[in-house]
């Protein structure tokens, strides 16, 4: 049996197959990267919340999502912020880091960013309902894992401790 070295899954998702040993392969998913914002409005962040198929759970996160080919990264971080959000940053995004998803097993990198300049302008999409929370909740929902996306997480201590 023949195994394909790489299998395109969907727009810019790619199933790797790296021979590893004598019969052995290593798999792995190319993809792309993503952009994160920690938003902060009176005081409070503002983290969004969906449904999330692999886990059948609603989960609560910070704006975030992929990167369009011919995007920016603060381009993406700021069309994210609206979309998710609907508050537009109207200063400047401070980048915090940069960290690889899950560098096992996926190619993403994810940059996250922090404002606390904002205006709302719109709605947010369909399907994302948004919260205000402050510090002590956003780590209760960490405690309780139903805010429980490592690089978010990643993201929220890093800032915290800035």
């Amino acid at each position: 049996m023949k195994m394909r070295k790489k299998i395109n899954l969907s727009n810019r998702i790619v199933l790797i197959n790296k021979k590893f040993k004598k019969k052995e392969f290593y798999h792995y998913f190319k993809t792309p990267n993503l952009s994160l914002v920690i938003p902060i409005y009176k005081k409070k962040f503002i983290i969004v919340s969906q449904k999330r198929i692999p886990i059948n759970k609603i989960n609560y996160e910070f704006p975030s999502g992929l990167i369009e080919k011919k995007e920016t990264l603060l381009q993406s971080a700021k069309k994210e912020l609206l979309e998710e959000t609907g508050y537009k940053c109207i200063g400047k995004l401070h980048k915090l880091i940069s960290c690889y998803t899950d560098p096992g097993r996926i190619t993403t990198m994810i940059t996250g960013y922090y404002t606390n300049k904002l205006k709302k302008i719109s709605k947010p999409e369909k399907g994302i309902n948004i919260h205000f929370v402050s510090k002590d909740i956003l780590l209760k929902l960490i405690k309780q894992k139903k805010f429980n996306t490592a690089a978010h997480i990643a993201m929220f201590l890093h800032f915290l401790n800035k």
